[in-house]
């Protein structure tokens, strides 16, 4: 029912920086996923130097299935790196492992932004699922019942709240892939040539997550758009 030509006129650039984001980052990986580094190390074996080097000795590395499924588990203290990136010779590899050594690094170091991330996580999951429903039925409900309007701007409020943890994402994100260049070139583990390529895959990963936030900064003001109309 809300979704409308207004709708799209908001999210049509969302979506559009969204796609050229998404072709950059593939064209980016696809291209440094190519190439070898000179010393010929795995993303397992880059990211067990980057961890000794930080002086993080409790975090295992092990191997996931999947394309570009590599995270940290923080619950688990495990690096789980795609077989790409495990096994992986590539300069691409080497970033992409090095960057989840980062988030490692950044929980064994207390960041601060992360441990915000962390407690908005359930909140937001909560909220956001939430606050679409009170804005479905505002609309529902709307000119039927008093407390419609209530609803609507409720469910507002609550799904601000994604904004806040995207907000919130883009330091954590950035911070890691600031660890991981820094780890790279103390180590030595790339060549300068090579940590120009290793920096442009994190970059372009990192944009993924600006585009995210694009998109639901759209998406809240429409819902912000169509409550004012509401009001009229």
């Amino acid at each position: 029912m809300y979704f409308n030509f207004n709708y799209l006129v908001f999210m049509l650039p969302a979506i559009i920086i969204t796609l050229i984001v998404q072709l950059r980052l593939k064209s980016t990986y696809n291209k440094f996923s190519k190439i070898r580094n000179s010393r010929g190390i795995t993303g397992a074996q880059a990211a067990q130097e980057a961890l000794r080097n930080a002086g993080v000795y409790n975090v295992r590395i092990e191997q996931t299935s999947g394309n570009l499924t590599d995270h940290f588990s923080p619950n688990e203290n495990v690096i789980r790196l795609s077989k790409d990136v495990y096994e992986g010779t590539t300069i691409a590899a080497i970033g992409i492992a090095c960057h989840e050594v980062g988030h490692a690094i950044q929980y064994d170091r207390e960041y601060a932004p992360i441990k915000l991330r962390n407690m908005l996580i359930p909140v937001t999951n909560i909220g956001s699922k939430l606050g679409l429903i009170l804005i479905v039925l505002g609309i529902i409900f709307a000119n039927t019942f008093y407390f419609s309007e209530t609803l609507f701007l409720i469910g507002i409020i609550l799904y601000s709240l994604v904004v806040v943890l995207q907000l919130v994402t883009l330091p954590v994100e950035f911070n890691a892939s600031k660890r991981a260049m820094e780890s790279i070139r103390s180590s030595g583990m790339l060549r300068d040539d090579e940590c120009v390529g290793a920096r442009k895959v994190l970059s372009a990963a990192a944009l993924t997550y600006v585009a995210a936030l694009i998109s639901s900064i759209m998406t809240l003001l429409y819902y912000v758009a169509l409550a004012n109309r509401r009001r009229r």
